[in-house]
Formats: structure tokens, C-alpha cells, sequence
């Protein structure tokens, strides 16, 4: 049994990763013996093999052969482009279905992948079973692997590329890790042929000397390098996706294909998620649903609340409106056989006792419904209003995307019962020029026409003098000062106007109309 500070590593190596990407496009042959195919580039004006499959190998045939010599040893032989952008393409599907087995999975150069099962084991029956669980998911989808399971990155990543794989640990990982060659330090060749010329083949005859001198002899590189392959140095991996605070999983004894039993497995997921959340004192505000196809192919689904939640039923409501109501439906093809539920986002939730009163608070009611809007409509089609501190007007207000605004919500400032509205509830942006006319300049207006509409004015409230903000007003100097006017016409209709600038000044002060009173 290891250890909870332990780490555990799995290096899941390709060693056919280009031509095993090639059988599978040409899946459905009817050829029954797999031709000797190798696939070329162009490195220095020649063709040369990029790689070769088992067949060609066991012609002879090597990655870096000029295909000239390819073709006189082996004339039958296949010739394919390498394209190594499909490679990654395929490495990255294939790390995105690695997924299953840890959320802390990483690209491990072109041809691997580096996975941190600390943790993980168990959910396939001990390592062991882990181990013959990533080998038969990656048979199956057409790819020969070489795997090596250890307590750092880089002893695994050694053992599978310069050993034979397998399950290492403690004096067994040590042995087996001294048995490697030099090569497994994965220096420059320089550096490596240095290392063989001072006799110096495996990893052992480095291991019983000091580093000092081998930094000084043959560069830190080696030095840093050694220490990492041997395991005295434990460089965490970075995984692709960013790691959940909270994930729970279920692997499915049977793939399940109806939306029922999707919803159940959601459920007690969610259950789980919410025993740790409560352990932490904290409720989630972001909770994501992992769906993991037979076929490899993977699905993410996200909810949000917009404040700390450890209610699972509700959050079960909100991915039951997401699943109703996604632009792409969830096909389950032959069957998800595992499920992940990940909380990202959490903030601190106190226990609250509940009172005597039946019915929640209308504020529980608000964020309840914006919930259920956001999930069935999307995070940026529900927005609400948000005071802003500050007095000019197209400043004061904005739109912020109602499940973030729930999180903190500031308070609108408090009117008097007893005055007039200060702001009309209905604003112009931009506000609209008018033509108005009034007996005294500086004095209130006694009539405008907006829109060819002649309003004569019976009662005016004002001036109220507002000013761009003094840093504002450093950087865009040319903004006037604005007198506001609250008037009411013959009709009873009541504006919102307000001169920009003041008279004898440059440019002439203008009329705009910039709200309408209910």
C-alpha cells in the first residue's frame, strides 16, 4: 500500500504512434497481413523514413533511412507522407479519452502521454488493474503502448521509453532504473557519446558518483537530468486541464444510453461532491459533467449557480434544463462506461440554520430562477442591472451576466419616498440631440422639438451640474460640463434634458434628451 504522500505516475508511450495513426484511417482493409508501410518527409532536399511500422522494421527498415535505400532493400514496400499535425490531432483525442482514468493528464512530447494516477487506482481494482485498463483502451482504439507506472514523471517516462514498462516501485523501481542506459537521460548525442566514451553506459555507473562532478565534466543538464530519471527530484506534471477543486467518478460496470440513467448517475455524483464541499465549508458555483463514450469520444457539460450552493437536487434541476435544452444533443452512441463530476468554482458557504417561516426568502427565489435561465438559455443570455459608483450618467449603470452579478451584489442607493424620481427609468445611449430655445441663455428651457415634435414646457426643475470625472476629464479634456433639467410639458410627459457646455464658450453649447420619465 502506498503512502497518501506517495505520488504515483503512469508513462503511456506510442512507440508507432504515425503509422499506427495511418491503419487506423485505413481501417476496414481486407488485407489480412499488415503490409510493411513507412512514411517519409523531406529533411535536408532527401526523403527520409520518419517511421516505419512492424512490418518494415522487421525488413530492416529504420526511421532516418533515406528512402533511396528503403526501396532497395525492401522494393514492395509502402510509401506514405508523414503528417505530423495528424499526429497531434490524434494524440490530443486520445488524451482528452485518457481522461477517464485521472483529471491530471499531459502530452508527453509528440509520441506519449504522462498521467498522475495518485489517487487513481483504486477505481480499477489496484494498479495493476489500472495498468491493463489503459492498455486495453488503447488496443482498442488501434494504438501499440508501452507502459511503465512509478513515483516520479520522469523515472516512468524512462522505464517505458528505455526498459521494458511495467510497475515500479521503491528498490525494484531503483534496480531497474540503474539497469537503463545513458540514453535514457535523453541528452544530446554529443553528450551522450562524452558519457560512453568516459565508459560510462548505464545509469548506475552515474548513480554511485556525485553530482558535482558530473555537472562540472559533462554540464548541469546531465546533472538535473540524472537526478530527475532516478527519482531523487519529483517535477509535477501539468496537466492540459485546469484540476477541479472536487472530482468524484463512476465507472459503469454496463454503458448506459438513456437519459434516466444518466440523471441517476448525476445525482450520486453530485451527492458525493456536496459531502466534500461541506468537509471544506464550502459550496460550489461552477460544476462540470464529464461524459466518457465507448468510442473514445468525450463530452463536457457546465452549470452554474449564482451563488455558493451545496443543494444537489438543484443543481441536479440545472443540468437536467442544460441537457433539455444544448445546441449539440448529448448522443450516448454505444454507451458513456464512465462519468466525472468536477467542481471548478467554489466559495466559502457557512452552515445556516433555516427558520420557522415556510416559505424561502425572496432573494433564494431570484437566484433560483436565474439559475434555471442561465442553464436553460446560456451564461451570457440572462444579464441584470449593477450600480456603478459614479455620477455620470452612461457610468452609472451596467449589464454584468446575472449568475456572476448573484455572487456579489451591491446594493442600489436608497431614494427618498417623499422626492420625485432623480434618473428616469428610461435612458438613451446615445442621448438624442434636440432643438431648444430659452429667454435668458443659462436659464432652464421653456420648449424643445425632438423627433419633429413641438413640446412647450409648464414645469422645470434644475439646474443639476455634472462633471466628467477629474481623471477622466485629463484624459479626454474636451468633455463640457452638463446642466441637467427635469421638465414636464402641455401633455404631462415628463423629460429628462440637459445642456452640454456653457454659453460663450467654444464650441456653442448643444441640447440633448437623455431619458424619459414614466
Amino acid at each position: 500500500m502506498n503512502s497518501r504522500n506517495d505520488r504515483r505516475y503512469l508513462a503511456v508511450w506510442f512507440p508507432l504512434l504515425p503509422t499506427d495513426r495511418l491503419r487506423r484511417e485505413k481501417r476496414g482493409s481486407d488485407a489480412t497481413a499488415e503490409p510493411a508501410t513507412v512514411l517519409v518527409e523531406k529533411v535536408k532536399g532527401a526523403l527520409r523514413l520518419a517511421a516505419a511500422n512492424g512490418s518494415a522494421l522487421a525488413l530492416g527498415l529504420s526511421p532516418g533511412m533515406t528512402l533511396a535505400d528503403a526501396r532497395a532493400r525492401a522494393p514492395d514496400i509502402r510509401v506514405a507522407p508523414h503528417r505530423p499535425e495528424a499526429d497531434t490531432a490524434l494524440l490530443r483525442r486520445v488524451l482528452l479519452d485518457f481522461g477517464r482514468f485521472t483529471p491530471m493528464a499531459a502530452t508527453d512530447g509528440p509520441d506519449g502521454l504522462a498521467l498522475d494516477v495518485t489517487g487513481c487506482a483504486h477505481l480499477f481494482g489496484g494498479e495493476e488493474g489500472l495498468v491493463r485498463a489503459v492498455a486495453a483502451r488503447a488496443e482498442g482504439v488501434g494504438l501499440a503502448t508501452r507502459l511503465a507506472l512509478a513515483g516520479t514523471p520522469e523515472a516512468a517516462r524512462a522505464l517505458a521509453r528505455f526498459g521494458r514498462g511495467g510497475i515500479y516501485q521503491g528498490a525494484a523501481q531503483n534496480q531497474a532504473l540503474r539497469r537503463l542506459p545513458v540514453a535514457a537521460l535523453e541528452l544530446s548525442d554529443k553528450e551522450i557519446q562524452a558519457l560512453s566514451r568516459a565508459g560510462l553506459k548505464t545509469l548506475a555507473h552515474l548513480a554511485d558518483r556525485p553530482t558535482a562532478p558530473i555537472a562540472a565534466r559533462f554540464g548541469t543538464a546531465a546533472a538535473t537530468r540524472l537526478n530527475r530519471v532516478l527519482g531523487r527530484e519529483d517535477v509535477r506534471i501539468r496537466p492540459e486541464r485546469p484540476v477541479p477543486l472536487i472530482s468524484v467518478d463512476r465507472v459503469l460496470v454496463e454503458p448506459i444510453t438513456e437519459t434516466a440513467d444518466v440523471e441517476a448517475v448525476i445525482g450520486d455524483l453530485l451527492v458525493e461532491a456536496m459531502d466534500r464541499l461541506d468537509l471544506r465549508g464550502q459550496g460550489g458555483r461552477a460544476f462540470q459533467a464529464g461524459f466518457f463514450r465507448l468510442d473514445g469520444e468525450v463530452r463536457h457539460i457546465t452549470v452554474r449557480t449564482g451563488r455558493p450552493s451545496r443543494d444537489a437536487a438543484a443543481v441536479l434541476r440545472l443540468f437536467r434544463e442544460r441537457l433539455a435544452n444544448l445546441a449539440r444533443p448529448l448522443e450516448p452512441g454505444f454507451g458513456f462506461d464512465q462519468m466525472r463530476l468536477s467542481v471548478t468554482v467554489a466559495d466559502r458557504l457557512a452552515s445556516r440554520q433555516r427558520g420557522f417561516e415556510a416559505a424561502p426568502s425572496t432573494a433564494e427565489d431570484l437566484g433560483r430562477l436565474i439559475d434555471r435561465l442561465t442553464a436553460r438559455l446560456g451564461p451570457e443570455a440572462v444579464s441584470r442591472f449593477e450600480p456603478i459608483e459614479s455620477h455620470w450618467p452612461e457610468r452609472a449603470v451596467r449589464l454584468s451576466p446575472a449568475a456572476h452579478a448573484l455572487a456579489e451584489i451591491v446594493a442600489w442607493p436608497e431614494p427618498d419616498p417623499a422626492d420625485p424620481p432623480l434618473r428616469p427609468l428610461q435612458m438613451f445611449d446615445p442621448p438624442q440631440p434636440v432643438l431648444a430655445t430659452a429667454e435668458v441663455p443659462d436659464h432652464p428651457p421653456n420648449r424643445f422639438i425632438w423627433r419633429r415634435v413641438d413640446h412647450r414646457l409648464v414645469r422645470v426643475e434644475g439646474p443639476e451640474r455634472l462633471a466628467p470625472e477629474w481623471w477622466r476629464r485629463l484624459q479626454a479634456p474636451q468633455e463640457p460640463t452638463r446642466d441637467y433639467y427635469r421638465v414636464e410639458d402641455q401633455e404631462g410627459r415628463r423629460f429628462w434634458l440637459f445642456r452640454s457646455g456653457f454659453y460663450g464658450e467654444e464650441p456653442a453649447p448643444r441640447w440633448f434628451l437623455h431619458g424619459i420619465f414614466a
